[in-house]
């Protein structure tokens, strides 16, 4: 699968890699860099500490490393506030060094370029095994699917799967329903995908729905919460 990758250039001149067998890249054209601290720093995690301020450590699970942007950048989120998070990240085709290696996001933010070394760390930490890879952030990564995936409890998710037209199993209900169940009272589901019946589900499952304003380019994004009983 990793084989018919290229990195591409997305409109904000963050790198995105491009699938050439599914014809789907891995962020918005519309910028990478900004997707990411959009859907999944801003809407998610920010949005989840308004809520509690007080719960930590901060447990998150994402499904789709990918590139490795959204746990780089929750790393710096967690050393930045002094907040220690333990991340958890699902995927079943990790990406090689000769890609992973080429990527540009340590240039996207020369307030974070010091944090640079990290991202190549946590893709060189061996798959399968979990630890700390800074002070405020532990990191286990697995490379399984998700319906294979053991999926420790949640305060947080980072639903970053392809999309639903090319990977409707991953948007399925009854794999949802497993994060669901996975996820802590209080816990938030944050994805790109507005998708009506994906949201419709959500709802089924017992989730309150939120439409927040999506990254450049999209009008909505997916927000769901489960609420204390």
């Amino acid at each position: 699968m990793t084989d018919q990758l290229k990195i591409i250039t997305t409109e904000d001149g963050s790198h995105s890699l491009y699938h050439e067998g599914l014809k789907e890249s891995y962020h918005s054209f519309h910028g990478a860099y900004k997707e990411s601290l959009h859907v999944f720093l801003i809407y998610g995690l920010d949005s989840w500490l308004a809520h509690n301020p007080k719960k930590m450590p901060i447990r998150i699970v994402e499904v789709g490393f990918g590139t490795g942007l959204n746990a780089w950048l929750t790393l710096v989120w967690a050393e930045q506030n002094q907040i220690p998070v333990l991340y958890h990240t699902l995927e079943p085709y990790p990406i090689s060094k000769e890609i992973y290696s080429q990527l540009n996001y340590i240039d996207q933010n020369d307030a974070i370029w010091h944090y640079h070394k990290y991202f190549q760390l946590l893709h060189d930490v061996e798959w399968n095994k979990g630890g700390p890879v800074s002070e405020y952030f532990n990191f286990k990564k697995d490379q399984v699917t998700l319906e294979e995936a053991q999926l420790y409890p949640s305060d947080v998710v980072f639903f970053d799967a392809f999309a639903p037209s090319k990977q409707p199993e991953l948007w399925k209900k009854d794999l949802l329903q497993k994060i669901v169940d996975s996820m802590r009272p209080g816990a938030v589901f944050t994805t790109y995908s507005a998708m009506g019946q994906f949201k419709r589900d959500l709802k089924e499952l017992g989730l309150r729905v939120e439409n927040p304003p999506g990254p450049p380019g999209k009008k909505e994004m997916t927000r769901a919460w489960k609420d204390p009983i």
